[in-house]
């Protein structure tokens, strides 16, 4: 099969990205996310498959589900029709354009196997989760040249809403090894900006 060349982001993005760095974690967040409870982590349905690390989203979504649960805030779950918020997560790439894979089931995920602090979280999930329908995407696998940006992507949605992926995401933190292990920077980010939220609530009158 020849080789097809699908531009993941519009160049726009691409740009927009740069200056995205830490600056949505200052931004006000809605009362939805500071009383969630539940989310449901994805691997960015957008994303291909890496030729040469096919298992770096998957295992950025793992390391990001661990971290939720040491937090304690967040429960991950896997179905989106009980998850308060939909948590989206992309590894950068070495390169600006890359051969990759695509049209994989990128969330499917049979077994779940964590083990967490109060035991060992068991469950599994195959097909698109319930709840996070999008538009329809080409399924059939197949090489194509991915461009996307070299840093990684935590992106935050609503949750208990139909086609929470269609929507804006609500808070969004790029940069350069965000998904890391086993710190995962973005989600300590992302608690920063929630307790800072919460701060701002308190002194209102």
């Amino acid at each position: 099969m020849c080789a097809r060349t699908r531009l993941i982001l519009p160049l726009l993005v691409l740009c927009a990205s740069l200056t995205l760095t830490g600056n949505d974690k200052k931004a006000v967040l809605p009362a939805y996310v500071l009383n969630a409870r539940t989310v449901l982590v994805l691997i960015d349905p957008d994303a291909g498959t890496s030729m040469t690390s096919p298992l770096a989203n998957k295992k950025a979504q793992d390391d990001v589900e661990k971290a939720l649960m040491k937090w304690g805030r967040l429960k991950p779950v896997l179905d989106g029709l009980t998850a308060d918020l939909v948590i989206t997560v992309r590894r950068g790439s070495d390169k600006v354009a890359q051969p990759r894979i695509g049209g994989l089931p990128t969330n499917d995920r049979p077994v779940v196997v964590q083990p967490t602090d109060s035991g060992i979280r068991l469950g599994g999930q195959k097909g698109q989760a319930p709840g996070t329908e999008t538009s329809p995407r080409d399924t059939t696998p197949g090489p194509q040249v991915e461009v996307a940006p070299r840093v990684d992507i935590f992106a935050v949605y609503e949750g208990n809403v139909g086609n929470p992926l269609e929507r804006p995401a609500v808070w969004r933190y790029v940069n350069k090894d965000a998904l890391r292990s086993p710190s995962v920077p973005a989600v300590d980010e992302f608690r920063k900006a929630i307790e800072e939220a919460e701060k701002q609530q308190k002194k209102k009158p």
